[in-house]
């Protein structure tokens, strides 16, 4: 056998080694803890080691947590979504972030029990100052209707062919997408459906709460619920070709045995670590293991 062969055959095994490997994820529940005073928690964001945790108390609410040991730490930072003590973001749906600093904060409230009718709305802010100051006074830049979504926003950072994009999906029975806006056309309009906000986006299964991005894996993981407001599932997708093809392109579903309504994830930077939350007053936060 020649050497260009032998190279060949090696390649076309690493794809078949690759493929198996993502193919046999798994995950557990390390440890589970209640956190209070975040109202239901809506998702989880890692920046960089920091830990946010947000929900709807009585005004939409963002908290800091660090790890010590196998549960989360409550550092006393907290911010309160309110734009001159008025409640703006009261349901924050994800939180958009990539280091730069202007996060985008999704808001999503549904306004008939069917899912029909939605209010969806993506925030651009000013991260460092509303860290700072602890509201959104001085630090609201845009406020962008999500008229392209079909239930509700969930922005989270996806990097495509080598440029950053805002993510979101939708939470509903039927029709779901993943959709990409350019960041640029989304910090200056006034509705996603403005023109070249959108760039592109697929058909995904339905119930998704929120969505994680694993850029060195490539990999998009759907945070969802098995039926409508109850049940874990994780999924994970091929990023590249599920946006190549216009519907999901699925490695993995994980589903957890807990009933609850699972709200967000986040891995915890390691790769296998994570922290999942739920709406529910008890065991309301879970740090999981994912095997690869």
């Amino acid at each position: 056998m020649n050497h260009r062969n032998m190279l060949a055959l090696l390649a076309i095994a690493f794809t078949v080694i690759i493929t198996s490997f993502r193919g046999d994820i798994s995950m557990q529940i390390l440890h589970s803890q209640n956190i209070d005073s975040l109202g239901a928690c809506q998702g989880v964001a890692n920046h960089n080691g920091r830990i946010f945790l947000y929900g709807d108390r009585e005004t939409g609410m963002i908290r800091e947590y660090k790890m010590d040991g196998d549960s989360l730490a409550y550092q006393h930072r907290e911010i309160k979504l309110t734009l001159n003590d008025t409640d703006v973001i009261n349901h924050p749906t994800g939180i958009a972030y990539n280091g730069e600093p202007t996060v985008f904060i999704g808001n999503s409230i549904r306004l008939n029990k069917e899912g029909t009718l939605w209010r969806a709305a993506i925030h651009a802010v000013n991260w460092t100052g509303l860290q700072q100051t602890g509201t959104l006074d001085g630090n609201m830049i845009n406020t962008i209707e999500d008229d392209a979504c079909i239930q509700g926003t969930r922005p989270e950072y996806v990097k495509y062919k080598g440029k950053w994009y805002v993510a979101t999906a939708d939470y509903g029975p039927a029709k779901n997408e993943v959709r990409l806006y350019d960041p640029a056309r989304l910090l200056k309009a006034k509705k996603t459906s403005d023109k070249g906000v959108l760039v592109k986006k697929f058909a995904c299964s339905p119930w998704v709460q929120n969505i994680h991005w694993i850029e060195d894996k490539g990999i998009l993981v759907l945070v969802q619920n098995q039926v409508e407001g109850r049940r874990w599932r994780f999924t994970y997708l091929d990023f590249e070709k599920s946006m190549a093809g216009g519907k999901e392109h699925v490695l993995k579903v994980v589903d957890i045995d807990r009933a609850d309504e699972l709200e967000g994830f986040a891995f915890l930077g390691d790769g296998s670590k994570g922290v999942a939350v739920s709406s529910s007053r008890r065991n309301n936060a879970n740090i999981t293991n994912t095997a690869w």
